[in-house]
């Protein structure tokens, strides 16, 4: 049956089934753990055809194939890559451009996004504008002619910024046709979201988060649109040897299998949370999209920002987010430090600002956590 026929659900749930790299057909995808396979003989190493055999796991290996089509397959793109990081995802992005050319990205973005931004302006000559992600007469107007991409997040990290992916495409398509459309994909997953089907060129995540959804690894992935695209990230990726390695293929393919349900609860326990915390007096103000599992709010006062974290007992005070475990985090100490104080002040990112990743937990505990935990 063709994929196109199928819902996401079973496409996840399915993953890794009818392999026809495996002999034996097993339903779960078996974990290759080899650094290299053999030759038959010379006229099979004289004729070898990498996306058909395998030589040496740095170039590919049967477990990353199948997690590869998986994430093709769930974004819709022609190719995907899966490596051992969210940067290493970025990084293999930005291997696609050289010095002097112009990136545009939104201004609100992942902290370590603006690191790395920061470090290919100082050391290579890439050139970056920003953009408010809200005045699309203004992103007009930053495209020139050595625009090569517009980098995105949608829903924002951490201010929940929503960005209208189809009508960033169509815009920058016709300003510049050569200019590629990136999304930061992490948040929402292709469970909600699919940027390339919106227009976009390049769809990233961070598989650490929501993909591998357990807080017990770290991986990234690249999904391109078209075979052009993929053909140069290729290349790239098998000379930089970002590769993930097959164990970590396979717990990724695993974890993928139960995406769905997850992004349905986390989405349910979210909504919950986000209600209950607009009726403390503590809380300022809440940002949450309407779905997924991420939630920003406001309190008064640093006093109680430091009070919630002391007196937490269910909910982690931890970096990172997309586990079954709620993690709570404070953006303008953690994710987002490197960024002058006065950029994040523009963005609303104040040290009363925290992030919510919502887990699996009951709701009413995650609720009554908070809830405690802020006191009278």
């Amino acid at each position: 049956m063709s994929d196109k026929l199928i819902d996401i659900d079973t496409l996840l749930a399915q993953a890794g089934n009818r392999d026809n790299h495996d002999q034996y057909h097993s339903v779960s995808t078996p974990i290759y753990l080899t650094s290299n396979f053999r030759h038959r003989d010379l006229e099979d190493a004289e004729t070898f055809d990498p996306h058909k055999q395998y030589s040496y796991s740095r170039l590919s290996t049967p477990t990353r194939s199948v997690l590869q089509k998986t994430l093709a397959d769930l974004e819709g793109g022609a190719n995907a890559f899966a490596v051992s990081s969210g940067m290493a995802a970025i990084q293999l992005v930005f291997s696609l451009f050289k010095s002097g050319d112009e990136i545009i990205t939104s201004d609100d973005l992942y902290g370590g996004s603006f690191r790395y931004f920061d470090y290919l302006a100082d050391h290579y000559g890439v050139k970056f504008s920003k953009w408010n992600g809200k005045d699309y007469e203004k992103l007009s107007d930053l495209v020139t002619a050595k625009t090569k991409a517009v980098w995105l997040e949608t829903p924002s990290n951490p201010t929940m910024k929503i960005i209208d992916i189809q009508k960033v495409a169509d815009l920058i398509h016709a300003a510049n046709q050569n200019a590629l459309v990136c999304v930061d994909n992490t948040f929402l997953t292709p469970v909600y979201q699919q940027p390339l089907r919106e227009g976009a060129d390049i769809v990233v995540h961070s598989a650490t988060k929501y993909l591998s959804g357990h807080n017990d690894m770290l991986a990234g992935c690249v999904i391109a649109k078209s075979e052009e695209i993929a053909s140069e990230l290729e290349f790239n990726f098998n000379t930089t040897g970002v590769t993930l390695d097959p164990f970590d293929s396979w717990l990724l393919l695993r974890s993928l299998k139960t995406l769905a349900v997850r992004m349905e609860r986390h989405t349910s326990n979210a909504k919950y949370v986000a209600a209950c915390l607009k009726k403390l007096p503590q809380v300022q103000k809440v940002l949450y999209p309407g779905v997924g599992g991420m939630i920003s709010f406001y309190l008064q006062n640093m006093d109680q920002v430091d009070r919630l974290f002391k007196h937490l007992k269910i909910i982690s005070f931890a970096e990172s987010l997309g586990g079954v475990e709620s993690l709570l985090t404070i953006p303008s100490l953690q994710t987002h430090s490197d960024m002058a104080k006065e950029d994040r002040l523009k963005l609303g990112i104040t040290d009363e600002l925290l992030r919510l990743s919502t887990g699996l937990e009951n709701p009413k505990d995650l609720a009554n956590d908070l809830t405690q935990a802020l006191g009278d």
